[in-house]
């Protein structure tokens, strides 16, 4: 009894000494502990543990009632080094890469010649990405719990004149077509490197794959992040169970910060490539489409962000029905694979500046070379659209599929309603791949708004009224008649613009269509000479 009670009071006493409380308003960082701590730890290391370690009590990854996180604490002083809190970080641009479990075909290696004029080694020879490997992802994929997403009939199929099928893998759980590469590449790798964990960084659909998937196959996963980020997307990755920090300023920052942290300790840095067992889990997309859509004429998928789905899609479609048009579609903004085709070399990298809240995963990625030679045989063309048309295209899918998906996602359906694709007018059946829908709801919200004034239903026009009783009255009594919805009205008696005895009147309206613009133009114009509409 004296024992027990002995042990109940250093128990207790121990955890007053080590352990204290934050509050909602206060990060949790378990990586940076005090130096104190660091220096007096002198307990084992358990970096091999398997199974949850039970002499440092339960560490929860931020507020009750969230998942545990599979980081063993012994683990995480790994991460607590003083020298990288002052920001000098040594960037190291080799990354850590495990043998996947399936065996896949690489090409010889071709002989060197040995001359006085060539001193350079040669470089490994890309992956050759075969069918069997994508049939292969596919049966584990299906075995692993991965939904087989809906290619279904679209509404807005009348209106382009073509038959238009929706490969809808935004309903994926993480939102990312990326879930199916993420998931076959973290369940290829060996039980050894399972066992140590996987690091990713910056906030993209990859990581946040990763971090799911990593957590479900029950392997330990770090998230860098950039302090940039915003605070829901944090809360989702700790929700998923990820270890979660917040390091650098850019996202560049973060990715070099987890390739020294591999490097050091042993961990896998896991970054989006062009590697066969990554490509064969994104072309399992084109074996669910073939088979969901018979007589299939065309296929649609977006180049954006990484080119491997475009390249994965185009190599399964191909081998089954070489006849099949494969389309990728990118960004006007940043024609990457558009360029290098022109050029015939992959080009790593533009000089340009796209939207960075648009345009998020694709910063960051560069067109590998195996992608680019799967692209040269696989893929039929190449066209990019305009960031106003990938904007109404997600105003498209808000009416009429009732689905939310962010400016990836759209680009198939917004290289259609551009009017890019003539020849496939008639077409009777055309996949659209929906890759994604990770957008952030006030960014969802200004991409709406921008896309009701690029499509003309919400205009903004001014008028110089008379300042007499009852004129403002007659100019709202007209929108009436129009059945014109009014949204804000500014009514200014000194102006500048105004002249003498006049007052500016400053209205935005929202209509049906363009059809209802044209009419109320022509309305206004008519009554009001000093009508000016502000372009958009």
């Amino acid at each position: 009894m004296n024992f027990a009670a002995q042990f109940f009071a250093n128990f207790v006493n121990d955890g007053l000494e080590t352990r204290r409380s934050f509050n909602d308003s206060e990060e949790y960082d378990p990586f940076w502990q005090s130096a104190e701590q660091r220096r007096g730890s002198s307990k084992p290391d358990c970096s091999f543990h398997s199974g949850p370690c039970a002499k440092d009590g339960h560490i929860g990854n931020g507020r009750l009632g969230r998942r545990s996180t599979l980081i063993c604490p012994e683990r995480l002083k790994d991460f607590g080094a003083e020298e990288y809190l002052n920001g000098d970080v040594k960037v190291f641009e080799t990354s850590v890469s495990e043998p996947p479990e399936v065996q896949l075909l690489s090409t010889p290696k071709p002989a060197v010649k040995k001359s006085s004029e060539s001193k350079t080694t040669a470089t490994a020879p890309p992956e050759h990405l075969r069918f069997e490997d994508i049939s292969t992802a596919a049966f584990k994929l299906q075995q692993a719990g991965i939904q087989k997403t809906p290619c279904t009939y679209s509404r807005l199929s009348k209106q382009y004149g073509m038959e238009i099928f929706l490969k809808k893998e935004l309903l994926h759980y993480t939102g990312s077509v990326k879930e199916r590469g993420a998931l076959y590449l973290l369940s290829s790798l060996k039980q050894g490197q399972q066992r140590k964990g996987v690091i990713v960084a910056t906030d993209s659909s990859f990581s946040m794959a990763v971090a799911y998937h990593a957590v479900e196959l029950r392997i330990p996963v770090f998230v860098i992040m950039p302090a940039c980020c915003s605070p829901p997307r944090l809360r989702m990755y700790r929700d998923y169970g990820a270890m979660v920090i917040s390091y650098g300023s850019t996202a560049r920052d973060s990715i070099n910060h987890a390739r020294h942290l591999a490097r050091e300790n042993g961990y896998l840095c896991l970054e989006e490539d062009d590697s066969a067992v990554y490509l064969a889990g994104l072309g399992t997309v084109g074996l669910e489409i073939y088979e969901q859509v018979p007589k299939l004429d065309a296929v649609i998928v977006p180049a954006s962000g990484n080119y491997g789905l475009l390249t994965g899609t185009a190599a399964a479609i191909k081998h089954l029905n070489p006849r099949i048009s494969v389309i990728g579609v990118e960004p006007e903004d940043f024609p990457l694979l558009l360029q290098s085709l022109k050029t015939d070399s992959p080009i790593k990298d533009l000089y340009c500046n796209p939207d960075k809240k648009l345009y998020r995963d694709l910063m960051d990625h560069s067109l590998g070379t195996h992608c680019f030679q799967l692209a040269k045989k696989t893929v039929d063309k190449v066209i990019s659209v305009r960031e106003a048309d990938a904007l109404v295209a997600m105003l498209r899918f808000q009416e009429y599929e009732r689905s939310t998906v962010d400016t990836e996602g759209a680009m198939g359906l917004a290289a259609i309603l551009a009017g890019q694709l003539p020849e496939l007018k008639g077409k009777r059946w055309v996949a659209v791949v929906v890759s994604s829908a990770n957008m952030e709801l006030d960014l969802v919200l200004q991409c709406v708004e921008r896309a009701l004034v690029l499509d003309d239903r919400v205009s903004r026009f001014t008028v110089q009224l008379d300042d007499w009783p009852g004129d403002m009255a007659k100019l709202l009594d007209l929108l009436a008649r129009e059945d014109v919805r009014l949204l804000d009205v500014c009514h200014r008696r000194y102006s500048d613009k105004a002249e003498l005895f006049k007052a500016q009147v400053e209205c935005v309206v929202e209509m049906r269509d363009k059809s209802q613009n044209s009419q109320l133009r022509r309305t206004l114009s008519d009554r009001y000479p000093s009508l000016h509409w502000l372009e958009r």
